[in-house]
């Protein structure tokens, strides 16, 4: 069995007008074809929907039943339009985002939320992960979008750049090391580390660089976040590295020191990833836009 729209809009018009006559001028069609309509209509349903009298149109009981059942199938119909016209305009959606915990804590807030003021029937979906872990998720298609610290990451991604960050060695306020502007890595390594997770971007950067030196990292402790690291460094508990716009927000607030990290690796950049930015849904490509606007 099939119900066409049209016919069903058509009925609820006869009904509501009380002649074909009105209802077939009201939807700029003749009334002959209207009156096709109606009686395909009740062939399809194999019921009698209308009295017609020299007074006009009356529904019968199957014709008041089927009125109230087709108000509510064409309002949804129109639901349906209005959401997937939303959808492609950008206004509805649901985008993935994975991105890094360096990304996350200092980019991503303000943006995110200039994002969804525009757009509060989009839902973002953000999921901190490693940067190896990111552009793998991309290049599946289990994230749209990806953020992440650029390097040699083995997939075939379009990517944009996104932000500069500088990594900077973070120590008690009255460390031994705490009174230098300025230090290299080798000087650091005599000390306990409080080291990120393992496969961090960060913490696999120190662990090569102190290989190089032919040294290894005291770490004594691992956290997931840097707020935590933070906390263990004010504890005395080692000394950390992350980057410089996340350790300001702890500076104040913390027994904590910030020193520049005399080393190449130090200066990072972030960058955005997707599989490919044609493809993406209108949302999705609105979002990477302003995300590629730094201001």
């Amino acid at each position: 069995m099939r119900l066409d729209p049209i016919s069903l809009k058509l009925f609820v018009s006869v009904v509501e007008k009380g002649t074909i006559a009105a209802a077939a001028e009201l939807e700029h069609l003749a009334a002959s074809a209207v009156s096709k309509r109606l009686s395909e209509l009740e062939e399809t349903l194999n019921t009698q929907l209308l009295t017609r009298s020299n007074k006009g149109i009356e529904p019968t009981a199957a014709g008041i039943a089927l009125l109230n059942l087709a108000r509510g199938a064409l309002h949804h119909l129109d639901e349906i339009y209005s959401q997937m016209r939303d959808y492609s305009s950008g206004i509805r959606g649901h985008i993935r985002v994975f991105a890094n915990i360096s990304a996350i804590t200092q980019f991503l807030p303000e943006k995110l939320k200039s994002f969804l003021a525009d757009y509060p029937l989009v839902q973002i979906h953000l999921e901190e992960k490693i940067s190896t872990a990111i552009t793998k998720a991309v290049a599946e298609n289990a994230a749209d979008i990806g953020i992440f610290t650029m390097g040699h990451h083995g997939q075939n991604l379009e990517t944009f750049p996104y932000h500069n960050d500088e990594l900077v060695l973070i120590t008690p306020r009255h460390h031994r090391l705490a009174q230098r502007q300025s230090i290299s890595l080798a000087e650091t390594l005599d000390f306990d580390y409080v080291g990120l997770h393992t496969g961090s971007a960060i913490n696999h950067q120190l662990i090569k660089a102190a290989t190089e030196l032919q040294r290894s990292l005291k770490l004594r402790i691992q956290v997931t976040s840097y707020d935590a690291l933070c906390l263990m460094v004010d504890a005395g508990l080692g000394i950390g590295i992350i980057p410089s716009n996340s350790a300001q927000l702890y500076l104040k607030s913390l027994a904590i020191k910030a020193i520049v990290l005399n080393e190449p690796w130090a200066k990072r950049e972030l960058a955005i990833c997707v599989r490919s930015y044609d493809s993406l849904s209108v949302g999705a490509r609105i979002l990477v836009d302003q995300l590629k606007n730094r201001c």
